[in-house]
């Protein structure tokens, strides 16, 4: 299921250091090549809610394998995209079906025991991290090798091949929400109005992709100028770098487990802000641009399993609207910060954008303090696990 999440979203970030090769090859303006990262993330919210919630009303297993087959379809679009246009609409359609990575961590957290669900999703989240990360550097080797185009023509390949393996090998799930599609979709909002929780983490959630995503987006066209000159492949390098914070997947995902989740979400706030001083001298030290990304990567998973301790805690028989809801907000947030960077970037150069996601970051900070002072604490692990059937699936 690890494997599944990080292959599923790996497609939203193949472009990211590919910008600069792309827009010359294409001919497209710097602008219009920082859209496809916000079409991706676009393309990702929408699929979060049109398509997530579809696991409390369809069995889960034939929902993710439709999805990672679309997904595989989709690729090829891009991977012959001839234009600009097509380009983007590849990666639109791509996001959208991508979110079967959130059909599976719902669907993780489900099976887990209470006790250890922090673990569970840590554990499931640490691939797809890996898989967001670790797309930068396997576009830009294979870009490389055979141009940019060969990172769509691989990836479409494996999401066939697990398509093939979720459909052996994971567990039928049916649960019964009782509601029509639309009542579904409405529920969503019904279930915002309702948890206040759900919104304060929903927005932490938003912030901190925003910050994130403005560093990723303004990194490959910082590090293709003077003094750094690299090519896409050494760009790509950045991603085996940042991979070192997914590691803090599992292990904020145990300090949860013991009651400590809101200890990671105050260090992990507070570390995004801070991330932001390294990264401003990182326009022209390689060193400082290391710390400042590993700070801000680490930073960001613990803020992200930290929030999904709190939610998936609040009502496990809506987990996946409950997930669609958080994480709508979460890739809306990203997309607006890539694009905003594109702007900063072309009207203030590095310093706008270390202004920039510095803010964002310490938006974070606030509405974390305004949570603890609004609500009652919460113990996740006391919740009991949702009412599902298991269904063997006839081996």
């Amino acid at each position: 299921m690890s494997t599944a999440t990080g292959l599923a979203v790996a497609g939203n970030y193949f472009a990211q250091p590919l910008l600069d090769l792309i827009s010359r090859e294409l001919g497209l303006t710097t602008a219009t090549a920082a859209l496809l990262v916000t079409a991706a993330q676009g393309g990702y919210a929408l699929g979060l809610i049109l398509l997530v919630p579809l696991g409390d009303l369809v069995e889960r297993r034939r929902l993710a394998v439709i999805l990672y087959s679309l997904t595989a379809l989709f690729l090829l679009i891009s991977a012959t995209a001839a234009t600009g246009p097509i380009l983007l609409a590849g990666t639109v359609l791509t996001a959208l079906t991508s979110v079967a990575a959130q059909v599976i961590v719902p669907l993780a957290a489900t099976l887990a025991d209470p006790s250890e669900r922090g673990k569970v999703v840590g554990t499931v989240m640490t691939g797809l991290v890996l898989g967001l990360l670790l797309a930068r550097t396997a576009s830009g080797a294979l870009s490389e090798l055979g141009g940019w185009r060969t990172v769509y023509w691989v990836n479409a390949g494996l999401m066939i091949l697990m398509a093939v393996l979720l459909r052996l090998f994971l567990p039928r799930l049916n649960t019964r929400s009782g509601l029509s599609y639309p009542a579904l979709l409405g529920s969503i909002v019904t279930l915002l109005r309702e948890e206040p929780l759900l919104r304060w983490r929903a927005g932490i959630g938003a912030l901190a992709l925003a910050s994130f995503s403005v560093l990723w987006t303004a990194l490959t066209f910082l590090l293709v100028q003077q003094p750094y000159g690299w090519s896409e492949s050494s760009i790509g390098l950045f991603g085996l770098v940042a991979a070192a914070g997914a590691l803090t997947a599992t292990i904020a995902g145990r300090l949860a487990d013991r009651g400590h989740v809101q200890a990671v979400t105050a260090a992990g706030t507070m570390l995004m802000l801070a991330s932001w001083l390294p990264l401003a001298a990182g326009a022209r030290s390689l060193v400082w641009l290391l710390v400042g990304v590993i700070v801000l990567d680490l930073a960001q998973q613990a803020v992200l399993n930290s929030n999904q301790n709190v939610i998936y805690a609040l009502r496990p028989e809506a987990r996946n609207r409950i997930n669609s809801a958080y994480m709508t907000s979460y890739f809306v947030g990203g997309a607006i910060g890539s694009a905003l960077t594109s702007l900063v970037w072309v009207a203030h150069g590095w310093n706008g954008v270390v202004i920039l996601g510095a803010t964002l970051a310490a938006g974070t900070v606030a509405l974390w303090a305004l949570e603890r002072l609004t609500t009652r604490p919460t113990t996740p692990a006391a919740q009991t696990p949702a009412t599902t059937s298991l269904v063997p699936a006839g081996r």
